[in-house]
């Protein structure tokens, strides 16, 4: 891959995440709050835009994953196989555990937005959508390469 069409993914997946934290807190937040209030169309919206986001940010990560230096190419060709890619904590962390964290976030977020529409009552929507999008942003915030961690050293916050 291209040096400046990676570094362009790599910052706009970088400030994406922010993006995606952000509307998940929300979410959570709209449906903590939410009580016996009908599910809304701003809810809705909000899951929506949650979707795209988050779809987004997976797509630029699988091109990242698959093309760049710290994904599958790292795994494939690291010196000793992958047995011992998997010992490196770097190279499992971007090759394996930040891609399944991100995969398993993804599909309990599309899980969440479908609780919304389900023919149940509407505390129980709120309640579901909040419980998946809670689990997803716990998975999101543990899987990120934060600049404090291993695996983030030296990486910006954005």
């Amino acid at each position: 891959m291209n040096e400046t069409l990676h570094s362009i993914l790599l910052h706009v997946h970088s400030i994406g995440r922010w993006v995606v934290i952000l509307l998940l807190i929300i979410a959570i937040f709209n449906s903590l709050v939410a009580g016996d209030r009908p599910f809304i169309k701003s809810d809705a919206n909000t899951g929506l835009l949650l979707i795209i986001f988050v779809d987004l940010m997976f797509l630029i990560g699988l091109v990242l994953w698959y093309f760049g230096a710290l994904g599958y190419k790292s795994l494939e060709n690291y010196p000793g196989g992958f047995s011992a890619a998997m010992k490196d904590p770097i190279a499992r962390f971007f090759g394996m555990e930040h891609f399944v964290g991100m995969l398993v976030a993804l599909v309990l977020v599309h899980i969440g937005k479908a609780q919304g529409r389900k023919k149940i009552s509407d505390k129980k929507k709120h309640m579901r959508t909040m419980a998946f999008y809670l689990i997803a942003l716990i998975i999101i915030l543990v899987s990120i390469p934060w600049p404090f961690m291993q695996s983030g050293a030296g990486r910006s916050w954005y």
